[in-house]
């Protein structure tokens, strides 16, 4: 009997386990492409905001006690295809993000001292527009979570 109790138990649990699985793909299967570009752009944004833990903000210089952002040179709407480009976001204190709009000006020049007038100048030129697929998006949002949690260790 006892035996009898053992399997149905495990049966159970691994009936519940399929079920899980089966309702995490179909709850991942039904999430709009917009969704996956937040939650991308998330882990980007952690990663980048990790990544430049020790900076201070590139535009005005100073290490913020308060929050900060990943801060996009060329923003995300004149640039949908520097969204994910590692140079065009860097550690930004929130009065220049979003009060001084970026303080673009002095984000340029910290940016020239970081990464060089070269790569500032192949930033502000054009670029081939770029429309991102789900499968791209989902490989964006795990390659900078799995960087992103390397960081954090």
């Amino acid at each position: 009997m006892a035996y009898g109790l053992k399997v149905l138990a495990k049966n159970q649990e691994a009936k519940r386990k399929e079920a899980a699985r089966a309702h995490r793909e179909a709850k991942a299967q039904a999430k709009p492409r917009s969704q996956w570009m937040k939650e991308a752009q998330a882990a980007f944004n952690r990663w980048v905001r990790l990544r430049d833990a020790d900076r201070p903000c590139i535009s005005c210089g100073r290490h913020h006690e308060g929050q900060n952002h990943a801060g996009h040179f060329r923003s995300t709407g004149a640039a949908p295809e520097l969204r994910f480009e590692e140079s065009n976001v860097h550690l930004q204190c929130q009065p220049c993000n979003v009060h001084k709009s970026g303080n673009l000006i002095e984000y340029r020049k910290g940016l020239v001292e970081r990464i060089g007038v070269a790569s500032v100048e192949w930033l502000e030129g054009q670029h081939e527009p770029k429309k991102y697929t789900i499968d791209e998006l989902k490989t964006i949002k795990s390659k900078y979570a799995a960087m992103a949690k390397e960081l954090a260790k």
